[in-house]
């Protein structure tokens, strides 16, 4: 192949590499997914960004919590929020802050496929809620 093919062929292949790293998402960024409830009753969504890098690495972000069971009668419930979270351990150990609707709440888990832990909220009582970290 001709020097000049190589290059022009080169130059497209760098282009699109620039431009799909242009749409990555940053260091230190990560999807929060959940369900909460006995009956997994809540999905819980996020996207959370690392506010401090180091030990134990700490995330926060925007939260919403929906709920999709077959209660609702005017629609699902949703509540928003913000959620502060610290891993340690390898991985092994979550713990949160989170404040839904003004409520503040805490989570605490352990790793095993997902983050299985309890969720517990002022003024309710715990309820079991399972985290997947993307």
């Amino acid at each position: 192949m001709p020097l000049t093919t190589w290059r022009n062929g080169g130059a497209a292949l760098l282009g699109a590499v620039a431009l799909c790293l242009s749409h990555a998402p940053p260091l230190g960024a990560m999807e929060i997914l959940g369900q909460a409830g006995v009956l997994g009753e809540w999905e819980l969504t996020g996207h959370l960004t690392e506010s401090a890098p180091g030990t134990p690495r700490q995330f926060s972000g925007p939260l919403k919590m929906k709920h999709v069971g077959i209660c609702t009668q005017d629609g699902p419930e949703e509540r928003a929020g913000e959620i502060k979270l610290q891993i340690t351990g390898s991985d092994a150990q979550v713990t949160a802050e989170l404040v839904l609707d003004g409520a503040p709440c805490t989570y605490s888990a352990r790793k095993t496929h997902n983050y299985e832990g309890t969720l517990s909220c002022e003024g309710r009582a715990p309820v079991p809620l399972l985290v997947w970290l993307k």
